[in-house]
């Protein structure tokens, strides 16, 4: 299959980039041929391939056309917008933080996006890298900034809080933090730094460990629960149990890196079975083709995914 685009009073260096590096980036992802005569480009190959390739090249154009050079980031958001089967309606989907708007990168973030919107419990599963923090963070940073919650607690539980966790030096607080930095790392990224410490100051934003939610009733707030794989289930209902008046709860974690012992069940895994269906509560699931990092973690999951699939069959033969 061939298609044709007209590039007539179109910027030809910002649509192709240096050296063709706009072009070089999509054959990368997409095999097909891209050949340019005069003002036409030509896209041929396989008919799924083609479309796909036409589709991102679209969406270069509309950047383009606005006056705008396509940076990195933009690269890999439009093609992985087309790769990942995204619906053009979910573009309107934005998150207003402090610094920046936020957009979704796949079909399955936008569909996050909206549980969260909807759902006074979301609970988001899936690979690292797919947004699961992240999104989350910046729609109670968006829910603060418009006044819908007086308060935003972002809880971890401390897998480590034991004998190792013991000979680290400093107090409890200090030993912990490590286990909290990527929370810090998304907040600063959507807010300003000085504006972070006065909301931290006056505990309008708190980052807690687990273990200190036990007792208290989270009203007026959105919480999220990171790294929920490594709860069990009495931790998993002691904090879903915290929930009050105006508060939303959101649980993300990936099933397939749990730390707990072999011998413990992780509460987030269980969840599955005890919580699906509860009016209020919905579940979002992710999968490598999320994966908002380098897109080599893509494969990284991808082939971890694939050995365990074979090392699970090869167990079922012994038996």
């Amino acid at each position: 299959m061939e298609l044709k685009i007209d590039l007539n009073r179109i910027n030809k260096l910002a649509l192709l980039g240096a050296g063709d590096k706009n072009i070089r980036y999509i054959k990368k992802y997409i095999p097909v041929q891209i050949f340019f005569r005069d003002d036409t480009m030509s896209i041929s190959g396989n008919e799924t391939d083609v479309i796909n390739a036409k589709s991102v090249i679209d969406g270069f154009i509309r950047k383009v056309r606005k006056g705008e050079y396509l940076s990195d980031e933009d690269l890999k958001y439009i093609v992985q917008s087309v790769l990942n089967d995204y619906i053009e309606d979910y573009s309107s989907f934005s998150i207003d933080t402090y610094k920046k708007k936020i957009k979704p990168r796949s079909k399955n973030q936008a569909k996050y996006i909206k549980a969260i919107r909807n759902n006074k419990i979301v609970i988001s599963i899936g690979p690292a890298g797919t947004g699961k923090t992240y999104l989350a963070v910046a729609e109670a940073v968006s829910s603060l900034k418009q006044h819908r919650i007086s308060k935003i607690i972002l809880v971890r539980p401390a897998v480590e809080a034991g004998e190792s966790l013991g000979y680290l030096p400093g107090n409890y607080e200090e030993k912990i933090l490590p286990y909290l930095r990527p929370l810090y790392d998304a907040i600063y990224d959507m807010v300003p730094a000085e504006k972070v410490s006065t909301l931290i100051d006056r505990q309008i934003i708190e980052i807690s460990p687990l273990a200190y939610m036990r007792g208290r009733t989270m009203s007026d707030a959105f919480v999220i629960l990171d790294e929920a794989q490594n709860t069990t289930q009495t931790q998993m209902k002691m904090f879903l149990t915290r929930m009050g008046m105006n508060a939303n709860l959101v649980i993300t974690g990936d099933i397939t890196q749990v730390d707990l012992p072999r011998t413990i069940h992780s509460g987030l895994i269980e969840s599955q079975d005890v919580l699906t269906g509860i009016p209020g509560i919905q579940f979002v699931y992710f999968n490598e083709k999320d994966v908002v990092r380098h897109p080599i973690v893509r494969d990284i999951i991808l082939a971890y995914k694939n050995y365990n699939i074979k090392k699970d069959d090869l167990n079922e033969d012994k038996e």
